[in-house]
């Protein structure tokens, strides 16, 4: 049987064309309350901390909400919606949504993080506009945008392997769709923002600690290159929120805190899963027409074979997407079917970890006891998923369908495999096909993890060294390479190595094409705890830090290299922990 524990460490297949992944440098906004440039609000329940530095020549952006619209008429209008009215749990049925007023944060607000690139280039508004009093009313779900009517979205979902039932957006509100001047329709969403429907036993809140992990994150994986949800603000608050962290019976008193993320869909297996198990399948068609209508506009709405093209997109760009996360070293944390969207980018960011030892037996969630979403059993976890997804789909399929569905659905792992293939051979700067490239691949991780070097490092330092200091085995001054060459194996690798890519272009050209797929910077948890218990203190320096240097992971940071984000991770790192519980 086919084990992504070993996919992750062989890689078996061809390699095919890499997409780069975004190098952008972009100035974040934040200020200190003691600057002096600082927009202060005469209000005593707000306080802002971001100082503008935007440019005032960019005539296309729009400088007043006042001019922003979102608009829910193509959801609500598409599907039935929940006939019963109020935010008070239960059970739902023949709906994709309900409407849902978000309930307002209490006072003083803050405005704690900001990112510049998705208000500008997705919302075309100027950043200067997040400064105002009514952003902040707006963005936390306290007054609601022109032309939005709130909704929660119905779902369920297999989490760790069974079937949960109804699930929903319990903590989450859709304002509505924005078309931006490009012709791209994005979806606002609020986290944290109340009580829905769906929110069975919890509160509807999310608290500064995991607001600050999502915000960071979602920006953080879009510039590596990962498709992802976006993020726009991170307003915090004082309104106190109790939660048990470790699920051992001791709670804490945690601040509320509300995410405003983007996304081109929210949809998710789990979106068709409830339909197909609550035995509502004309509405399951409906909606499964409204997303290949939306979302996958290259089949036609008449094609006899549909449901079967769609289905096969979603097998194979699941299994690119999460190739793309093992490139990067991330593990999502809680794999469920209710977290995997249909569009194939990464959504609900929780227990995540970007790994730092090379570990395939990596577990970022504490409250995963069993390891089932370990790193290196993503790739079985998301054929798990997709199986389910196919048992969504069959009662819309023909009986000839599900047969070839299921054919798509055994390409997922050569598919995986080869985009695996193709990109540790370019984090490796290795161009052309030669036989032993999956060898070399293969010795590597192998030797890391035997030594436990430093996944992301290794990677950048053999982008960053010469090929004549790879010769002279000159390591003193790059810690992760130094790791590794204590391996009894090492210098039989190195130089097959050599040789390989001595039959290539330049060295320099090397060491720049390697440089553009292995950042030098993610957001390990230690970076991210540490901006947290600043933040909990009204301390958003290092959130801003991080925003400003993920932004631009491939390049190398002077205020980065000062706060050791590409440094050795402190002792202290190792006894972080991080669940489900936000």
């Amino acid at each position: 049987m086919w084990s992504p524990d070993r996919a992750l460490v062989f890689a078996l297949v061809t390699a095919s064309h890499l997409t780069p992944g975004h190098v952008l440098g972009q100035d974040q906004l934040f200020c200190q309350r003691t600057d002096p440039d600082c927009h202060s609000h005469d209000s005593r329940l707000f306080t802002n901390s971001v100082k503008p530095q935007w440019n005032k020549n960019m005539t296309d952006l729009t400088h007043s909400l006042g001019q922003f619209r979102v608009s829910c008429n193509k959801l609500i209008e598409s599907f039935p919606i929940d006939e019963i009215d109020g935010n008070f749990v239960r059970s739902v049925r023949n709906c994709i949504f309900s409407k849902s007023i978000p309930t307002p944060l209490k006072g003083p607000l803050r405005l704690a993080a900001v990112s510049k690139d998705a208000i500008e280039k997705i919302l075309n508004l100027d950043v200067a506009v997040t400064q105002s009093e009514d952003f902040l009313l707006y963005a936390s779900g306290t007054k609601v945008l022109p032309g939005s009517v709130p909704i929660a979205h119905r779902y369920g979902g297999h989490q760790f392997g069974y079937w949960a039932g109804q699930l929903g957006d319990g903590r989450a509100h859709l304002l509505g769709q924005y078309l931006n001047r490009k012709g791209e329709t994005w979806e606002l969403q609020l986290k944290g923002s109340g009580k829905t429907p769906y929110s069975r036993s919890g509160d509807g809140r999310a608290v500064i600690r995991s607001s600050v992990r999502e915000f960071l994150c979602s920006e953080a994986m879009y510039f590596l290159g990962v498709p992802t949800s976006r993020a726009v603000s991170l307003i915090v608050s004082e309104e106190p929120v109790l939660r048990d962290p470790f699920y051992n019976g001791k709670l804490k008193t945690e601040r509320g805190a509300v995410v405003l993320r983007l996304a081109k869909s929210w949809f998710r297996i789990g979106s068709l899963e409830i339909l197909a198990e609550s035995g509502e399948i004309d509405l399951l068609r409906k909606l499964l027409n409204f997303i290949i209508k939306e979302h996958f506009s290259f089949i036609g709405p008449d094609d006899p074979e549909k449901y079967l093209v769609f289905y096969s997109r979603v097998v194979n760009e699941t299994a690119h997407l999460i190739a793309q996360w093992i490139s990067v070293g991330f593990a999502h944390g809680v794999c469920n079917t209710d977290n995997f969207s249909l569009l194939s980018i990464t959504i609900d960011y929780g227990p995540f970890g970007f790994m730092e030892s090379y570990d395939p037996n990596f577990v970022p969630n504490t409250s995963d006891d069993e390891g089932r979403y370990r790193i290196g059993n993503q790739a079985e976890v998301g054929l798990f998923n997709l199986e389910k997804l196919l048992v969504a789909l069959s009662p819309v399929l023909t009986q000839q369908q599900q047969k070839q569905a299921k054919i798509a659905l055994k390409g997922f792992v050569d598919i995986y495999q080869m985009r695996i293939h193709q990109l540790f051979k370019a984090k490796l700067g290795l161009l052309g096909e030669e036989e032993d490239d999956n060898y070399l691949i293969a010795f590597l991780l192998k030797m890391m993890e035997d030594t436990g070097s430093d996944f992301t490092m290794t990677f950048r330092q053999l982008s960053e060294v010469s090929a004549n200091q790879l010769r002279s085995r000159d390591f003193s001054d790059i810690w992760a390479i130094a790791d590794l060459s204590s391996h009894k194996l090492f210098s039989d690798w190195i130089n097959t190595y050599l040789m390989r890519i001595s039959r290539q272009q330049s060295d320099l050209d090397r060491q720049n094409r390697m440089k553009s797929v292995n950042p030098r910077y993610v957001l390990r948890n230690w970076m991210a705890e540490s901006a947290i218990r600043k933040a909990e203190m009204n301390d958003f320096s290092e959130v801003e830090q991080l925003l400003r240097v993920l932004s631009s992971p491939f390049v190398t940071q002077v205020a980065a290299e000062e706060a050791g984000y590409a440094a050795r991770p402190p002792r202290w790192a190792d006894s972080l922990k991080v669940s489900c519980s936000s």
